[in-house]
């Protein structure tokens, strides 16, 4: 792809959930939930109206559920191994299945499914779907699974806490005892042996924060004494690669892969060519949390891309909320450099706190410098949460999630700016209010950017601070300057994280002039995201000017052919 990647990640299950009268804690017949067939052709041409390249539909593989889905010849779980009514979508079941919840018609859940993939294609988007290769549902039984392949466990020798042909690891002799109820009489959820729970407790007895309501898959590596056994080839490993393919053939595009670190890296140096032999297109995306493993993952691992959670995603967050000096970024882009192109941005996730909540900036306005930076420091992908693009708040206290700045993935709830936005299948803004137009506006410039101008999508990157950070104008705490350059455009960004403006005058060294090929002299220039233009000198003797409201930038772009050389006189003076 020659566009910069923009992935819009959304659940299914509340993108288009319309119901404005949801109950915390309620059910599936009590708050419903969103279908794929109402992401039709109109609101996929709406969500690549805000630049998106790709649409990441999380949940949608068969999960954990306390709705009983009996009727349509599918097994029911217990309750009691359920976080939250709807379930975990990272509490997987049934990994050759659609989630039942997500189908108008159950029976054809699958079919609905390929048609999704389908309209998706159509609107010029790819597919990604999420990977889960640490852990199942505390009970894995597939109703879908192919003819010869048998589930996770089946084959297993529940006497051997570890052993290279089992699925599972085995807590020997022990009954699952955590923290929590289990029940009574004929409906108590019983495991016995109890198995290792997914977060790599390796206890029969996990407290309320470990990943109770799943269980941790076996690799081929011994927990007891941390020997690897990969030859022969693990049955996991084998089983996870059917996998693979078998959603590979159904059209996805990317996956994103769940915990990717707590899986080994043999394996991914494994799985990863045997995919791509066949569907070589396909791109995997890892998320990780170690800055210190990220260039094994995409060096030896072969990811396409991964998560940079602990270094930029932590830093802005930081810069946002005035612990964290804007100079630091200048260290994060020098953490992976060589592997920048790598590195998936986001500034929200399911997992992390919405932007504008009180957890976090409390402002959904003050969201631009770090998108711009988040967006535009690199040419790796950018990740946009639905929701985030309207000032999405997370107020609500939905159920299992409770009220802690984030969209509950537990529930079934509607959210009120993605229900303003889906107006009933008719996203054309009339619902929305101003204050969300705007901001949603402002996302639909900066990613329209990011597909747009190649200096981003494929430009070089110079830090401008170094030269900054005795510059009387410029606050190293709360303002950030970088260039972005390509094929004869340079782009000079600046982003200001304060709550008052500032006016710049921005020092380039020759350094910058000499290593991207940038002539000196004065251009009409254009400011990207205002469509502004004004008379600008490019020399090493003057500083660039320009001023950038309270959390706000400026994207000055630079036609090299349209500069006009000043005489000697003129730059010197």
């Amino acid at each position: 792809m020659d566009r910069k990647p923009i992935i819009y990640q959304l659940l299914p299950r509340l993108f288009t959930n319309t119901n404005n009268h949801c109950l915390p804690n309620g059910t599936y017949a009590q708050n419903g939930s969103g279908k794929m067939n109402d992401i039709t052709d109109t609101v996929l041409a709406g969500i690549k109206e805000l630049g998106a390249t790709h649409v990441w539909y999380t949940g949608v593989i068969e999960h954990a559920t306390k709705t009983d889905y009996s009727s349509e010849g599918i097994r029911p779980d217990n309750p009691y191994v359920v976080k939250g009514q709807a379930g975990s979508p990272y509490a997987i079941k049934d990994y050759y299945d659609i989630d039942p919840d997500l189908a108008v018609d159950v029976k054809n859940r699958m079919g609905e499914f390929e048609a999704l993939v389908a309209r998706t294609h159509d609107a010029g988007l790819e597919v990604v779907i999420d990977f889960v290769p640490n852990h199942t549902a505390r009970r894995y039984y597939s109703d879908a699974k192919p003819a010869g392949i048998r589930d996770f466990g089946e084959d297993d020798n529940t006497e051997m806490f570890f052993s290279p042909n089992n699925n599972y690891y085995y807590i020997t002799r022990q009954l699952f005892a955590p923290s929590i109820d289990l029940g009574t009489g004929k409906k108590a959820y019983i495991e016995f042996p109890a198995k290792a729970t997914g977060d790599d407790c390796f206890s029969a007895f996990p407290g309320v924060n470990n990943w109770y309501e799943t269980v941790k898959l076996n690799y081929g590596r011994d927990p007891g004494n941390w020997t690897t056994h990969f030859r022969p080839i693990p049955d996991t490993w084998m089983k996870m690669l059917h996998i693979l393919r078998f959603w590979a053939s159904k059209g996805v595009d990317a996956f994103r892969c769940d915990m990717a670190h707590m899986v080994p890296l043999e394996f991914w140096q494994w799985a990863i060519p045997n995919v791509k032999d066949r569907y070589p297109r396909i791109k995997f995306i890892a998320e990780l949390y170690d800055v210190k493993i990220y260039r094994d993952f995409i060096e030896k691992g072969g990811f396409d891309y991964l998560y940079d959670k602990v270094n930029l995603y932590d830093t802005l967050r930081g810069i946002q909320c005035s612990n964290y000096s804007a100079a630091t970024i200048t260290n994060c882009w020098q953490t992976v450099e060589g592997i920048s192109g790598n590195m998936l941005n986001f500034l929200e996730n399911h997992d992390e706190q919405r932007f504008g909540s009180k957890f976090y900036a409390g402002d959904p306005a003050k969201v631009i410098p770090s998108l711009v930076v988040s967006s535009m420091i690199s040419t790796g992908p950018m990740l946009i949460y639905a929701g985030q693009e309207l000032g999405e708040q997370a107020t609500d206290t939905e159920g299992f999630s409770g009220y802690d700045g984030r969209t509950t993935i537990f529930d079934y709830w509607s959210v009120a700016t993605l229900r303003r936005w889906y107006n009933n299948g008719k996203p054309d803004g009339s619902q929305l209010t101003p204050r969300e137009r705007w901001l949603r506006a402002k996302y639909c410039t900066i990613l329209g950017l990011c597909n747009r101008e190649r200096a981003i999508a494929h430009g070089r990157f110079f830090d401008l601070m170094y030269v900054n950070y005795q510059n009387p104008t410029l606050n190293p705490h709360r303002q950030y300057v970088f260039i972005r350059s390509c094929d004869g455009e340079t782009l000079l960004i600046a982003v200001n994280f304060s709550s008052d403006s500032c006016d710049l005058a921005i020092e380039i060294p020759r350094h910058a002039f000499d290593m991207l090929n940038i002539p000196e002299g004065e251009v009409v220039a254009t400011e990207l995201i205002t469509r502004e233009q004004d008379v600008k000198e490019l020399s090493t003797h003057k500083p660039f000017r320009t001023m950038i409201p309270p959390y706000d930038a400026v994207i000055w772009k630079i036609r090299h052919r349209q500069v006009k050389p000043l005489s000697d006189r003129t730059l010197k003076a």
